[in-house]
């Protein structure tokens, strides 16, 4: 054991790590978003090529479409805003002024349950065409 008195020095490495992580995970986030995303819009052009050529089903894969390629730019958005709060937050730890993120928390938050709202919609009024 050391006579030396020990100091609250906050741990900039884990600190550091603990920002990338986050920021890894928002990535992960992201590519699951995006993937989701053209998963939705090529189930489209399943609906239009294979099920049944009728003037509705073209209909839903254009829904389809809009709503994969919508997933796709959240996705991408994501992963902006990941790289944002990533960069900020490395400026405020090395600053000492770190501020948690409430806005961009709080956007992201809403925009993912609004996403989540219309593609329940979207479910409901596809299965009352099958």
């Amino acid at each position: 054991m050391s006579d030396q008195p020990t100091t609250n020095k906050p741990d900039k490495a884990g600190d550091h790590l603990a920002n990338e992580r986050t920021f890894l995970a928002w990535v992960r986030t992201s590519i699951s978003v995006i993937v989701f995303g053209f998963v939705v819009a090529k189930f489209g052009l399943f609906l239009r090529q294979f099920l049944r050529p009728s003037v509705g089903t073209a209909a839903e894969g254009r829904l389809s479409m809009i709503m994969g390629v919508a997933f796709m730019g959240m996705g991408v958005f994501m992963a902006i805003v990941a790289l944002y709060r990533y960069r900020v937050t490395l400026r405020r730890l090395e600053s000492g002024e770190f501020k948690p993120a409430r806005a961009v928390i709080v956007f992201v938050g809403l925009i993912t349950a609004l996403f989540g709202a219309a593609l329940a919609i979207y479910l409901i009024v596809t299965a009352r065409t099958f």
